[in-house]
């Protein structure tokens, strides 16, 4: 009796599977690498992905995020900006990572490995970046006046950043989930949570526009929140209170920054509501099955937003606090011209 190849005999179940059409092997968590038991052209129908992701599509935005994120560390070290490498240097790291993945997958269509590695640094990675917006937020409302703001600029800070980390955690728990399971079942209950994470997010960044928009508003009527006088408000000794009062000058500077803050989170939220809908399609749903939709509305998406910020840099656009003698000086003329 002749020995059995253990290999040709694997290849021939495989071959069958694929015959009878089995959709299983989809989601099947099992680091199979055996292109070559598959036609080619049926490699795409039975990847976790639904195709086989473009290897020249990788390698450009594995370039152009590993580019901007080597700029990023470049000019946060230079402007002494140091939140923006757990913001925005965060964020080009796992997209590079991510991308990477989706690079091994090109030779590797039917490896778990990578497919699950790409599905939840993509869906994480802008998350870090949209902190970025809130902080810049945060800080042009410290120097336009804080007085025209619903919240403190430290609170804005706080209370986005923490929502932010939450979003984070939801959609990276449920990623890891539907990433690590053997079933369609378990798979979907993973899409569901980071489904969830992806709509607060969503949640999130309406509340913060609308928080934005109400402070812009605000500052160009000069409505400010504050009931006193800016004359009162340099009669008392508090530095808070006189930095609350102040209403400084949007500045050519400023006006750049904030139209590209504008630009930057409407980036963030088409890309959000894609994904909001492609979790909501399902795995084998006509959205996450079609790598165009991906790479345009995810992909695209993500490094138009990042490469905004490099080239309006906040250590260049986004104008200091007014302090010191500074507040004084400022002060004194308000009063003078009260």
């Amino acid at each position: 009796m002749q020995d059995i190849d253990i290999n040709c005999a694997y290849n021939v179940l495989l071959l069958i599977e694929v015959g009878l059409g089995s959709t299983d092997m989809c989601y099947s968590t099992n680091d199979v690498d055996d292109n070559a038991a598959i036609p080619p052209d049926l490699l795409g129908a039975y990847s976790p992905y639904g195709y086989v992701p473009s290897r020249d599509i990788a390698i450009v935005f594995i370039v152009l995020f590993g580019f901007s994120t080597l700029v990023h560390i470049a000019q946060a070290a230079k402007y002494r900006l140091w939140w923006l490498f757990p913001t925005v240097g965060l964020c080009g790291v796992l997209e590079v990572t991510g991308w990477a993945a989706r690079l091994w997958s090109s030779y590797s269509p039917l490896l778990s490995s990578p497919f699950e590695m790409q599905i939840t640094l993509t869906i994480c990675a802008p998350t870090p970046l949209l902190a970025a917006n809130f902080v810049i937020l945060g800080e042009m409302i410290k120097y336009l006046g804080p007085s025209y703001s619903r919240l403190s600029p430290r609170m804005y800070s706080i209370v986005f950043c923490t929502c932010d980390v939450i979003s984070l955690v939801v959609q990276g728990v449920g990623g890891g989930m539907a990433a690590t399971v053997e079933t369609l079942e378990a798979a979907n209950r993973g899409s569901h949570i980071m489904l969830g994470g992806i709509a607060f997010q969503l949640l999130v960044i309406v509340v913060y526009s609308a928080c934005g928009f109400e402070f812009f508003m605000r500052y160009l009527r000069d409505k400010p929140f504050t009931p006193q006088s800016r004359a009162k408000i340099w009669e008392n000794k508090s530095i808070h209170m006189l930095t609350a009062g102040r209403r400084s000058a949007l500045t050519p500077k400023l006006k750049i920054m904030g139209s590209a803050l504008i630009f930057n989170t409407t980036t963030l939220f088409i890309r959000a509501i894609y994904r909001t809908i492609e979790l909501e399609d399902g795995w084998n749903g006509s959205i996450i099955t079609n790598e165009l939709y991906f790479n345009i509305l995810d992909g695209a998406m993500i490094v138009l937003a990042i490469y905004t910020l490099n080239f309006v840099h906040p250590g260049i656009f986004l104008e200091k606090g007014i302090t010191g003698e500074d507040d004084k000086k400022a002060g004194l003329h308000e009063v003078e011209s009260a």
